[in-house]
């Protein structure tokens, strides 16, 4: 099709599934968690388009009822991921030279099957192996990751249409090719659709990628694997390795053909591969891209003229939706005294009232945190908190891992500002409050900003204008994401492009055309079409 200029579809966002009781995708899901319950799933590692399993394996469980196996998953070793880099280099052969428009074609074709069959098979995977509710899988594993594909093909084409001026007798153009060798994707695992993301994305622009899934999100990502074969991916392209990230960079941090890292997870690791690719320097083809979003520690801060029920509903969704597993969830508030007598048993009564428990009952709002290191970390800040004169837990605190990993929503208010669950990121459903005296909302701000090594979601709120324009101020490089009257969580694609800077990542805004820029490395063409025949300039008379 050569004769043709396209025009990818313009992208809507998906609509969100409600669930509601009785409804039919209600139904269709509970079957197919049914179905997943009762089945057992061998998960192997898929490389050059077949499925290897390499006798090393684990299980996979459910947060919820740890004693639950829902999947049997093998673990690639060094022989494994070599071959995925020499598949990957012959895949490459063909994959970057593809035409834009029929990489695209796959990634739509998958948005179509992923809000279609497999709508139930992501969302049902993702509530089992991770322990999220119907809604945080519905917004998750299938609108953001239909979004991804979508918006991604479209943002592909506004990138592919910069082009540079041409003088006169002259055709100049830019060339967006893909890198050179293969990107490193290595996945989270609390947003299924960070999983299909990050390594989606630089495979739209026509790299090779191996990915990496966290273990701890298996059973979503094989699913994932599954739904881009049956797009139409061709083999090699994407390299599905489960693996210890000990093995992985072991093996393709010091390989030569490392071209680029899409990273989501741990400021520390992010931190470590950094460095490595560093000490490997003069090593590589070329210079590795480092895209990575890491850790948070995301505020929410009230001005006294702030709405008490809008601030109440973003600190209870902000903080405990997904178990507070999120990396833009609220886990530090900033309320006036004012606003904190109004708002303080209110606050404590709706978090009393939350559910907790099995997500396969669709009356919880909150289910199991992800697995037994994350529980034990938890439990020792809260532990700390029980001990500490600088702060009081107001509600919540317990834990259980009887049958799951199960700790209640938490509040926490502070005396000293700098406390450590002020400060430190925790990754579960723990608040802490720190009450501020109302005229120093300005000098707090500046607290705010001091407080925490992270940058990525914040929120403002206020119904005073010159407040919002202050902390809007005051608050630039806190948060990358900077959200006004609203929770620091649920950005959307298309709409609020996702990223933060300091501890936080590199910025680089996954679900935007900026994100997309660091998968290429540009070639500009010209043409003359009348070049000059004498090295004599005019002046030379």
């Amino acid at each position: 099709m050569e004769n043709i200029i396209t025009k990818v579809p313009e992208p809507r966002n998906e609509p969100i599934l409600t669930y509601v009781p009785g409804s039919s995708e209600a139904k269709q899901l509970q079957e197919e968690l049914a179905r997943l319950l009762s089945s057992h799933t061998e998960i192997p590692a898929i490389i050059n388009g077949k499925p290897v399993k390499t006798g090393q394996s684990d299980t996979v469980r459910l947060p919820h009822q740890h004693k639950h196996t829902v999947a049997i998953y093998h673990k690639a070793g060094v022989e494994e991921i070599r071959a995925a880099v020499s598949g990957s280099q012959e895949a490459w052969r063909t994959w970057a030279f593809m035409p834009y428009e029929d990489r695209a074609a796959i990634f739509l074709k998958a948005a179509d099957l992923l809000a279609g069959p497999y709508r139930s098979v992501l969302n049902a995977a993702t509530m089992l192996g991770q322990s999220k509710t119907c809604h945080q899988a519905e917004i998750d594993s299938a609108c953001e990751l239909i979004d991804f594909f979508r918006f991604n093909a479209f943002f592909q084409q506004q990138l592919y249409a910069i082009q540079p001026n041409s003088a006169a007798g002259q055709w100049n153009k830019m060339e967006y090719r893909p890198l050179e060798g293969f990107v490193l994707a290595v996945t989270p695992f609390n947003f299924t659709s960070i999983a299909g993301n990050l390594p989606c994305s630089a495979a739209l622009m026509g790299n090779v990628v191996l990915w990496k899934p966290a273990t701890t999100s298996l059973f979503s990502s094989y699913f994932i694997m599954k739904l881009l074969e049956e797009a139409g991916l061709p083999p090699g392209v994407i390299q599905f390795l489960p693996s210890s990230g000990e093995m992985i960079g072991k093996v393709l941090l010091n390989d030569p053909l490392l071209a680029g890292i899409h990273f989501t997870g741990s400021t520390g690791t992010f931190q470590k591969m950094w460095k490595t690719v560093g000490d490997h320097i003069s090593t590589y083809r070329s210079y590795p891209r480092l895209v990575g979003e890491t850790g948070g520690k995301d505020f929410i801060f009230a001005h006294p003229s702030a709405d008490i029920s809008a601030l109440m509903t973003a600190m209870v969704r902000g903080a405990f939706e997904y178990q507070g597993q999120k990396c833009s969830a609220a886990s530090r508030a900033y309320i006036p005294t004012s606003v904190w007598k109004k708002l303080r048993e209110p606050l404590l009564e709706q978090v009393r009232s939350i559910r907790m428990g099995d997500i396969t009952d669709f009356r919880n709002f909150m289910g199991a945190v992800i697995d037994r290191a994350s529980f034990t970390n938890i439990q020792s800040y809260l532990e700390h908190a029980r001990k500490s004169n600088d702060v009081e837990i107001l509600v919540g605190g317990k834990c259980s891992d009887e049958i799951g990993y199960f700790v209640e929503p938490t509040i926490i208010e502070a005396k000293n500002p700098s406390y450590k669950t002020m400060c430190e990121e925790i990754f579960g459903p723990v608040l802490t409050v720190y009450v501020y005296d109302d005229k120093r909302f300005e000098e707090t701000l500046s607290l705010c900003d001091d407080t925490s090594p992270y940058a990525l979601t914040g929120s403002i709120f206020s119904q005073d204008r010159n407040a919002v324009v202050l902390a809007t101020k005051l608050l630039t490089h806190s948060a990358g994401n900077f959200y006004i009257n609203n929770k620091p969580t649920g950005a959307v694609v298309g709409q609020q492009p996702f990223g933060g800077s300091r501890g936080s990542g590199t910025n680089d805004k996954a679900g935007s055309l900026f994100n997309l820029l660091r998968w290429v490395s540009m070639r500009t063409i010209s043409e003359t079409f009348n070049p000059p025949t004498s090295y004599r300039y005019p002046f030379m008379g």
